[in-house]
């Protein structure tokens, strides 16, 4: 596998604080090849041997806005197994409903344009629902729970112009922890 050449923004880039635009269909050859470039950096982030090779950190998923691009497309690799994945891409996404259960990652979010360590809880929802368009403009619904909807409330911030660093008190990174299931 060859390693695409994508030039991910740091957290000092304004462009990151940009709102993307919806996307309107038919998408461009170049944006197709965009996104298939994002899944396989992802998934080459995410096998040991290429990370290795190439010092990448892993990455579950990347919005277009970290490639400067401000169009509201992100993309999620989830490894299931060893080496074998499932693609999520989501185009013009928009959360329709939401658990009224909290969650956050013991071990702390991370971001591909974040690089650094950052301690603290950021609060997300254990379940969502998303009305999105894939490749082709088709829309669908996708149910998603857990570090699935994680990644999908991190990516749909992005969108925004919000890192998952905004969502951390600042005075009391820890704050609420017992109000919220670890996961």
């Amino acid at each position: 596998m060859k390693l695409p050449n994508l030039k991910i923004l740091d957290e000092t880039d304004k462009k990151l604080r940009l709102v993307s635009k919806e996307v309107s269909f038919p998408l461009s050859k170049e944006d197709k090849k965009t996104i298939n470039d994002m899944l396989t950096y992802l998934k080459m982030s995410q096998i040991e041997e290429y990370s290795e090779l190439y010092d990448l950190r892993a990455g579950m998923g990347l919005a277009y806005i970290q490639i400067g691009i401000p169009k509201r497309i992100f993309v999620i690799v989830e490894e299931l197994d060893n080496n074998e994945f499932k693609n999520y891409v989501i185009i013009n996404p928009k959360i329709i409903t939401h658990s009224e259960e909290i969650i956050y990652v013991g071990e702390g979010e991370g971001c591909l344009s974040v690089n650094r360590e950052v301690e603290g809880i950021v609060p997300r929802y254990a379940r969502i629902t998303v009305e999105a368009q894939d490749i082709n403009g088709n829309p669908f619904k996708i149910r998603v729970r857990e570090d699935i909807s994680v990644a999908f409330q991190h990516e749909i911030d992005h969108l925004n112009g919000i890192l998952f660093i905004d969502k951390i008190d600042p005075k009391n990174p820890f704050k609420n922890a017992d109000k919220y299931r670890e996961i």
